[in-house]
């Protein structure tokens, strides 16, 4: 082929078009899956897309067609010129022997297809690339979501019989048994969340809520120490609302309970010098990964989760947090972009095949009280999409001086759990260190009751069993003035 018309000429492959609609009319049965694969704008010849919007009609109202009964039907909707006429239409069964390749044809069709919108994409993307009135990143987003959306057009879901489904099932629960595995799921760190979710399950949505302050990203940064840090599972972070210092501030200041104050402001005791050093060897070389873009748009948010699956394996998401992703739509009011937001962070989870866990905020009737389903802010859709959704609880209480306690009673509310049953988390909140404790743990429950420093005692509680393998660890140096 000349390669001036090979370039001008759109990929299309007519014999395939043609054996398509012929097996389809040569077995019926075989429409179905077809259908599943194709829609009319597929075809690249004209009258072929005609063709193919009769046998979807006639399939539609349940009516087992052929060639007969396809030309009454276009007919009938006066398209039948425009398919080609009665003699074209009975050529189509001519073209193909067996009907038993027509999904094969039918890929064909589709691989054209694709190829023609990637074509067309990209002379869309060339105009608004010239047109200097736009905006680079607003077109780099809508490029990406053009092509991801005709990603998605591409996949087709499988069916499965139980006579697959049953023998997986049975592989799985024999490996969970065998390995004496308590959980399925990736564990929280926290006993008897994770005691009533079985851990953090592929696919699912986890929803976190509650009102600013109230502890939201120190409950997911102390999550992800438990997974990335103990267990060694690596870990996306989407920090939208603070900057990855700052994260690694908190993560610190978590890990080796130095107090955050202490970090900012540069008053550390040799002591505390000491078990930031312990701290920083631990997160060194943890799998975790922080994106932290302000106002990341769904779709740039959608492409970089996938990239860290592919190149890092990550096995969870967290995001902070929902009301800070912006969708194309700005315009929309704003029920209508938290639905999109949920419903496309679901998807998300189910094609990742990993836990996403969100965050998010909720109503302002809700600041003194227990948070409930219904005060989730922006749209119902967050706790239909949901698999699970839980919300903290605690105080805002005082001392005397004025300070926040050091020590605070809190909750973690488990008010939805598609798999699994509901209720209370009691949790310890050490606002020194912004950071979550189980309540189960005596030595801090004995030091409250001693009126000792809480603080310690919750050190020592999450530095048991790794005295010993601090020789081990890589000297870091600091400055000490």
């Amino acid at each position: 082929m000349d390669v001036k018309l090979k370039d001008t000429v759109p990929p299309h492959n007519i014999e395939a078009e043609k054996a398509t609609l012929g097996a389809m009319l040569l077995d019926w049965d075989s429409v179905n899956s077809v259908l599943l694969l194709l829609r009319p704008d597929d075809f690249y010849v004209q009258q072929n897309q005609v063709v193919f919007e009769g046998i979807a009609s006639l399939s539609f109202q349940g009516i087992k067609g052929d060639s007969v009964t396809l030309v009454g039907e276009l007919s009938k909707t006066g398209k039948l010129d425009a398919a080609g006429g009665v003699a074209y239409i009975s050529s189509l069964t001519s073209v193909v022997p067996t009907s038993a390749n027509v999904e094969y044809y039918a890929k064909l069709v589709s691989e054209a297809s694709i190829r023609r919108g990637l074509i067309k994409i990209a002379a869309e993307v060339k105009a608004d690339a010239f047109d200097e009135s736009r905006d680079s990143r607003a077109i780099l987003d809508e490029a990406e979501k053009k092509i991801f959306s005709l990603s998605e057009m591409d996949q087709s879901s499988p069916v499965r019989t139980m006579l697959d489904i049953v023998p997986q099932a049975l592989e799985n629960i024999q490996y969970h048994y065998a390995n004496h595995e308590v959980f399925t799921g990736i564990p929280s760190g926290f006993a008897k969340l994770d005691s009533m979710t079985s851990g953090f399950q592929d696919s699912e949505l986890i929803i976190i809520g509650a009102r600013p302050s109230m502890g939201k990203t120190a409950l997911a940064l102390n999550m992800m120490e438990h997974i990335a840090l103990v267990r060694k599972i690596p870990c996306g972070f989407f920090s939208l609302e603070m900057s990855s210092e700052q994260i690694g501030q908190r993560i610190l200041s978590q890990v080796g309970h130095v107090p955050g104050t202490k970090l900012r402001d540069g008053t550390m005791k040799l002591d505390e010098l000491q078990k930031l050093q312990i701290a920083a060897a631990r997160c060194y070389d943890a799998p975790l990964y922080i994106i932290d873009t302000p106002n990341m748009q769904l779709v740039e948010l959608r492409a970089m989760a996938r990239r860290l699956r592919q190149k890092n394996g990550i096995k969870i998401i967290f995001i902070d947090y929902i009301g800070l992703i912006t969708t194309e739509n700005s315009q929309a009011p704003v029920y209508e972009q938290v639905s999109e937001i949920s419903k496309s962070l679901k998807s998300l989870a189910r094609e990742l095949e990993i836990p996403i866990v969100a965050l998010c905020q909720v109503a302002r009737d809700a600041e003194g009280n227990e948070p409930t389903l219904s005060q989730l802010r922006g749209s119902g859709s967050i706790e239909q999409d949901a698999d699970v959704v839980m919300f903290i609880h605690r105080e805002r209480k005082k001392q005397e001086d004025g300070t926040a306690q050091s020590v605070q009673d809190a909750k973690l509310i488990v008010a939805k759990q598609r798999n699994g049953p509901i209720g209370d988390v009691p949790l310890l909140f050490l606002s020194s260190f912004t950071r979550f404790e189980n309540a189960s743990d005596e030595r801090i429950r004995q030091a409250q009751q001693k009126n000792d420093s809480p603080e310690a005692a919750a050190h020592s509680a999450g530095q048991e069993g790794f005295a010993e393998k601090r020789l081990n660890f890589p000297k870091i140096t600091f400055p000490v003035s």
